[in-house]
């Protein structure tokens, strides 16, 4: 594991990349638009170039490709599913372009967590919210309830794949209920575990 080739998705992994280096606020903004352009492309052609660009941002973030498979490997029991649903319902043309749009908006919230500090996500969000603070909003607060969010998506995630991993190493089958129980057993306590250490922190007074 000392290549971090199966670290927890959207775990901050450290390095001097041009990405790394930009300020966490205009990740945050180059996501937003990032999302809101793949959203918009009509051509599956298009989503296969939006793809490769967003490929090189792995690369030019050195971001090794096992790394950037764990971020997306959890969606491959969703895909299928909306595949198969959008077939059915608009034919294949729509269900690339679906497909696609999800994977690349996935694919680029996992880039910037990979390469931003939470702190430094909760500077920016800070420093955005500040305005509400004049109609009694608490900044700080929501920040953190957003960075908090931004964090647990993938390690949810993650929880659900490492289960899944674990019942097919056990040679069991598939099964909603025996999926669902260790997934929020575990979800729970990683989310006691994240509570005590905002506690510990001072986030609850």
């Amino acid at each position: 594991m000392a290549d971090g080739s199966h670290a927890p998705a959207g775990l901050y992994r450290p390095g001097s990349s041009v990405l790394h280096r930009l300020p966490a606020g205009a990740k945050l903004l180059g996501l937003l638009a990032g999302v809101i352009a793949i959203a918009l492309i009509p051509r599956w052609w298009q989503l296969a170039i939006a793809a490769a660009g967003v490929a090189l941002l792995f690369a030019v973030a050195r971001i090794p490709p096992q790394v950037a498979w764990s971020q997306l490997r959890p969606l491959r029991y969703l895909i299928p599913v909306v595949a198969a649903l959008q077939i059915y319902l608009a034919g294949w043309h729509t269900a690339v372009t679906v497909c696609g749009t999800i994977v690349l908006a996935v694919a680029l919230a996992a880039l910037v967590t990979l390469t931003t500090r939470v702190t430094a996500m909760l500077d920016a969000l800070s420093a955005v919210l500040r305005p509400l603070r004049r109609v009694g909003v608490d900044p700080d607060r929501i920040a953190l309830l957003l960075a908090t969010t931004i964090r647990c998506i993938p390690l949810v995630a993650g929880i659900v794949a490492e289960v899944t991993e674990a019942r097919k190493a056990r040679g069991l089958g598939f099964s909603i209920r025996a999926l669902g129980a260790p997934v929020v057993i575990r979800s729970l306590r990683a989310a006691d575990a994240l509570g005590e250490s905002l506690a510990a922190r001072g986030a609850d007074d």
